[in-house]
């Protein structure tokens, strides 16, 4: 179907200008004099812009091109997108100030720099950089995939779609070296804007212009597409596949390299308590997301590519103006959580790779410029990968959760646990490793998310080995140890001084 040049000029503009804001908001030196201050802001965000952000880096195009592509074909098995982020969001209310307290106190940067300093050990701090790293990337892929299918539909006979995506990535990563966190936090606020606005006008026109309203669209559904509002029972993915995915994102959702960086930003702990209050106003919009892919089953013509669904549908129904207002909002959705998600992996590359594994007694200054010029090398190889192995970026993100949760219990358990060892741990994070991989090459899930079958393997191995190595660990301390379980009752809770 031939692109629309309004539509196109529309999406290529709000890129551009958005683009323009991120560079704008370095122009300040300051944002480039240290890791602290590139990567997390010097630790000064308040509770509505680190809601901005993290809702920056946790939509993205991917949720709402996926989500719309899953209700498409697989219909309310899409609907595992709401309780896990719920489950998500309830879980960080009790671990993210704990967490956000630690890292600012000795001045981590990272979950590695985190588990390095808790455990006293660069072995598991580089595992965790690794997973963390290799995960991204697929990730990464997912939103230059986001932005090209956009791109593709609006500008099918007026441009090079490739030679668009790649420059556009190139000023991202230009403007996030350039700029750090604050760019895309302070872009993040236009592409929030935009996704409640432009979603919710979708959610309510939708319905109106094919059906003339939600209750025949309902009406619709239940006679014409029933499978649609069922989960199957049983199958590859039916309930157990549900109820586990849901647990398992839950828990890896908060141990993402880009999740991290936005957590870390925050100027207090009571702002991140804020946000897991706040944060789950977004399954507003994801849950009626979900029935564009039900309107998308009933309007396009059958055999639509379930990855086009959400944006054929809005090149069905609206203008050139409307189309271009909707893929900018999604083309930012890609570009803003990819540059997120850039700093995170270089961040992760340049202290828990490079300086705690290759050069030890790196500069700061110099550690800055390599952690900023990372950005480079992350955009780049998500480009390159994505370009030579389109069709794996989905299954490869759904395993990057079920490898991304592995590292939970170094991260959030260690928090509590003051009896923890870094053996168990990083036997059980191998071995959760191990377990995920093989259940997924071999595709012997039984109907369960392959996930939950690595984290429980990882649960049982630290509980079985820890009791061999708790003395050592009773022996042994850390400054992030001691600061964890050693204070006294005011540090610890200095809410209640004076009480």
């Amino acid at each position: 179907m031939q692109g629309n040049l309004t539509a196109l000029s529309i999406t290529i503009f709000v890129i551009l200008t958005v683009v323009l804001i991120g560079f704008l908001a370095g122009r300040d030196k300051s944002v480039r004099s240290s890791v602290e201050e590139w990567s997390v802001g010097g630790r000064r965000f308040g509770g509505l812009l680190v809601w901005f952000l993290v809702g920056a880096d946790l939509y993205t195009a991917y949720t709402f091109l996926g989500l719309t592509s899953t209700a498409y074909s697989a219909g309310s098995l899409a609907f595992f997108a709401i309780p896990y982020s719920v489950l998500a969001f309830f879980i960080s209310y009790f671990f993210l100030p704990k967490l956000w307290k630690v890292a600012n106190h000795h001045k981590l940067t990272t979950l590695a720099d985190y588990a390095r300093e808790r455990f006293d050990s660069k072995l598991l701090s580089a595992l965790i950089a690794i997973v963390g790293v290799l995960m991204l990337i697929p990730y990464i892929c997912l939103q230059l995939s986001g932005i090209q299918d956009t791109l593709q539909v609006a500008g099918t006979g007026f441009i090079n779609v490739k030679v668009v995506v790649i420059t556009s990535f190139l000023l991202v990563a230009l403007y996030t070296f350039f700029s750090g966190i604050k760019g895309p936090t302070y872009t993040a606020i236009i592409k929030d804007v935009l996704v409640w606005a432009i979603m919710l006008f979708m959610v309510v026109s939708l319905p109106i212009i094919h059906f003339g309203g939600w209750n025949p669209m309902v009406d619709q559904i239940v006679k014409e597409a029933p499978q649609l509002l069922t989960i199957p029972n049983s199958g590859p993915k039916g309930i157990p596949w549900f109820i586990t995915a849901s647990l398992v994102s839950s828990l890896a959702l908060f141990m993402w390299a880009h999740a991290a960086t936005g957590i870390f930003t925050a100027k207090s702990g009571d702002a991140l308590r804020k946000n897991a209050m706040f944060l789950p106003l977004y399954n507003i919009v994801l849950i009626l997301v979900v029935f564009l892919g039900f309107i998308a089953f009933l309007v396009l013509p059958k055999g639509t590519d379930p990855r086009f669904a959400l944006l054929s549908l809005i090149q069905t129904s609206y203008g050139g103006v409307a189309q271009g207002l909707a893929y900018s909002t999604i083309a930012l959705a890609s570009l803003i959580p990819c540059s997120i998600m850039a700093i995170g992996a270089s961040n992760l590359f340049a202290n828990n790779i490079y300086r705690d594994l290759i050069n030890p007694q790196v500069k700061a200054s110099r550690l800055t410029m390599i952690t900023r010029g990372m950005v480079f090398v992350v955009i780049g190889l998500a480009l390159l990968f994505g370009l030579v192995f389109p069709s794996a970026l989905v299954s490869l993100q759904l395993l990057g959760v079920s490898g991304m949760v592995q590292i939970f219990p170094a991260i959030v358990i260690s928090l509590f646990w003051k009896n923890q060892t870094r053996e168990a741990t990083i036997i059980g994070l191998l071995a959760g490793l191990a377990v995920t991989f093989t259940v997924y090459a071999t595709g012997t899930s039984f109907g369960i998310y392959e996930g939950f079958w690595g984290i429980a393997a990882n649960f049982l191995t630290v509980l079985v080995l820890n009791p061999f190595f708790v003395k050592r660990a009773q022996a042994s301390s850390t400054p992030v140890k001691d600061y964890l379980f050693n204070q006294p009752a005011e540090e610890a809770h200095p809410e209640r001084r004076g009480a």
